[in-house]
């Protein structure tokens, strides 16, 4: 993940949204609301040949807008569509294989912390990033305490950048920025309501303007 900002930086999750034409829709207004490092597309409930399509069609979105695109779910359909990345919800054994056999070539990150022994773990396979949340963890309308947590104990001991999942409430991403951590994770935040996604899209980076801390890297 890109680096250009020097501050807290958002990281879109994709909306649970199959069709591949009106989620790229989507997709390309949220992101020319501002500043996006990356995206994640999970799967959701698409079988394998739904999200091949809609790969292929998010996939170029994201990166014609100089973004990175990262695949949740299918290592296969990642490198079909030359993602940029993958993201690995799964177990410590599917995250060490993966960043066995896609790193360097293609970034790997992610993981299931849910303590600081796990994240620790995690952090010792070298992932370029390390996730705490869920990526359908924005059930409430602030982040969860616990990754709260986590995030500012590693970001005060680990150089790995890590990444937050914010909650419903686009303020919620203030909580997350002044934790240290270098990203912060949107979904419902931004696509609750398609049509705004580009102005919260921009409301976030004004927040993230006024009130994230600056990095000293």
């Amino acid at each position: 993940m890109s680096d250009i900002v020097n501050r807290c930086r958002i990281v879109l999750v994709a909306p649970d949204i199959s069709d591949p034409v009106i989620a790229g829709e989507i997709m390309g207004n949220a992101l020319r609301g501002g500043d996006v490092a990356s995206v994640i597309l999970p799967q959701y409930a698409m079988d394998d040949s739904g999200f091949q399509k809609y790969l292929e069609t998010l996939v170029p979105i994201v990166q014609k807008a100089n973004v990175a695109a990262f695949v949740a779910g299918d290592s296969r359909a990642a490198v079909r569509v030359k993602a940029d990345g993958l993201h690995i919800a799964e177990g410590m054994d599917v995250f060490e294989d993966a960043i066995g056999r896609f790193s360097p070539d293609m970034m790997v990150g992610g993981g299931r912390a849910k303590d600081r022994h796990s994240a620790l773990q995690i952090g010792e396979m070298r992932p370029d990033y390390i996730f705490f949340g869920k990526l359908e963890g924005d059930i409430k309308d602030e982040a969860h305490p616990k990754n709260i947590a986590l995030a500012e104990w590693w970001a005060s001991l680990v150089e790995i950048p890590c990444v937050v999942m914010a909650g419903q409430a686009i303020e919620s991403i203030v909580d997350v920025a002044e934790s240290g951590a270098e990203f912060v994770a949107l979904r419902l935040a931004v696509f609750a309501v398609p049509d705004q996604a580009p102005q919260m899209v921009a409301e976030a980076n004004a927040l993230l303007d006024e009130k994230a801390p600056r990095f000293g890297r």
